[in-house]
C-alpha cells in the first residue's frame, strides 16, 4: 500500500496533513485494516487541546477498542460529525476520512513524525504490508 506522501505519520498508526498552522488527523489504512470493522469512533469536542503523543479519543472495532494519540499539540477546530453516524467511512477509505483539525501549536512539531516512505517501512518491520 502505498501511502500519501502529503502527510506526515506515527508508529501509532495515525496521519497528519498540515496546511499552515492547521492540519487534519485521521488513521492509517493499516490501522484501520488491523482493527477491523469499525464501529464507533469518539472524539474530543472542538476547543480542546491536544498534547503531542497522548490520547484525544478512540476507536472501536468488533476486536478491539484502541487509544488515538495526538502527533501533535494543539487545539481542535473541527471534528468529523460524519463519522458519529458512519464510522465505517474510515474501513471504506481511511486516508479520507479524517477525525479531526487542529490549530497547531508548534508547527516544528511535525518535524519530528515520519515520512511516508519511513512510515512503510516502519509498518513492514512491524509485520504489515
Amino acid at each position: 500500500m502505498a501511502y500519501p506522501t502529503d502527510r506526515k505519520y506515527t508508529k501509532e498508526h495515525e496521519w497528519i496533513l498540515a496546511n499552515g498552522n492547521t492540519a487534519t488527523i485521521g488513521i492509517t489504512n493499516y490501522a484501520q485494516e488491523s482493527l477491523g470493522d469499525i464501529v464507533f469512533v469518539e472524539l474530543p469536542k472542538v476547543g480542546a487541546e491536544l498534547t503531542a503523543g497522548k490520547t484525544f479519543g478512540t476507536v472501536e472495532s468488533v476486536k478491539a477498542v484502541s487509544d488515538l494519540f495526538a502527533p501533535v499539540s494543539g487545539t481542535v477546530t473541527e471534528i468529523n460529525a460524519d463519522l458519529a453516524t458512519s464510522p465505517e467511512n474510515v474501513n471504506k477509505d481511511a486516508h479520507a476520512a479524517w477525525m479531526i483539525r487542529i490549530s497547531l501549536k508548534d508547527p516544528k512539531q511535525l518535524d519530528s513524525l515520519l515520512s511516508s516512505s519511513d512510515y512503510e517501512k516502519f509498518v513492514a518491520e512491524e509485520g504489515g504490508h
